[in-house]
């Protein structure tokens, strides 16, 4: 895409952020939508908007677009939307199908500290799976795409450990874009078959992991823990990458439930449904091409 035509649609998916929703400190937009050069017209943009205190910005959300939220929420109003994501969801609240000019959109909103500790730690490893994907940032006055780089750098020892010991580039992108996807509760994976590689690399990699990782598997290594208390020593690859995946499985699992939980309560059985059939559709589409 020409630089003119990447200034133009920038403009455009931007545009629900000027016109339509109040301010925000971060958003990106994302999806399988932004992959096409012309994505067709009834697909939905998606995007992820960081605020500094969604109390308040749901609050100024409801006064302008009481229509984006399901009837019974925009009536238990602010203080029940963020007590119902961070107390049963992941810490981010959904919009979808929120009709603007000729386009569909779904919008998330999470609080700018809670992405920022996903991003750095996959404390929730909901959002910083997103962000191992392709994103177009539209607003950034956190720094996110810098802090991010440290996740795409986990994301890539994580994914090296979980690949054969011969690979390819585009091997390599698809383990990263699936990490996120591990015990996802709608979606099934088949396991890699892992080779073994030199203890050396395979302790380089598992040191690069976010400390929440490492600390979740410490105890299976605790025998040979050397230096660090959350740094451990593993002499087969095999033994880091089954660990490392049943870790990240379950933290996917784990948030995932809690974000089909509460976006079930948030937005009712109808529109739930009608949003799990588009991604069964996806799916079955994508998997019969």
């Amino acid at each position: 895409m020409r630089p003119a035509e990447e200034v133009a649609r920038a403009a455009a998916l931007a545009g629900p952020l000027g016109e339509l929703l109040p301010p925000v400190d971060f958003c990106c937009a994302y999806g399988s939508t932004l992959l096409h050069a012309r994505p067709d017209a009834s697909s939905m943009v998606d995007y992820i908007l960081g605020v500094p205190d969604p109390l308040q910005w749901h609050s100024e959300n409801l006064e302008r677009n009481p229509d984006h939220y399901s009837g019974w929420m925009a009536r238990l109003g602010p203080g029940a939307i963020t007590r119902l994501v961070d107390n049963i969801g992941v810490g981010v609240y959904f919009n979808p199908f929120v009709e603007w000019r000729d386009k569909r959109i779904k919008y998330g909103v999470v609080r700018m500290k809670d992405l920022a500790m996903d991003v750095l730690t996959w404390d929730r490893f909901y959002l910083s799976g997103r962000l191992q994907k392709p994103v177009h940032v539209l607003v950034d006055n956190w720094d996110i795409r810098k802090i991010n780089t440290i996740n795409l750098k986990m994301a890539t020892s994580a994914s090296l450990l979980l690949l054969p010991a011969e690979f390819t580039e585009y091997d390599l992108y698809a383990q990263i874009c699936s990490l996120s996807y591990m015990g996802d509760l709608r979606m099934l994976f088949a396991e890699d078959k892992n080779k073994d590689c030199g203890a050396s690399a395979t302790n380089e990699l598992f040191s690069y992991l976010p400390w929440t990782i490492q600390r979740r598997l410490q105890g299976r290594f605790a025998s040979n823990c050397k230096e660090m208390p959350t740094r451990a020593s593993v002499s087969s690859k095999d033994v880091a990458a089954t660990c490392v995946r049943k870790a990240l499985r379950r933290r996917v699992m784990v948030s995932s439930a809690r974000q089909a939980m509460s976006g079930l309560l948030a937005s009712g059985g109808a529109v739930a449904a009608r949003y799990l059939g588009k991604k069964i559709s996806k799916a079955w589409k994508s998997r019969t091409v």
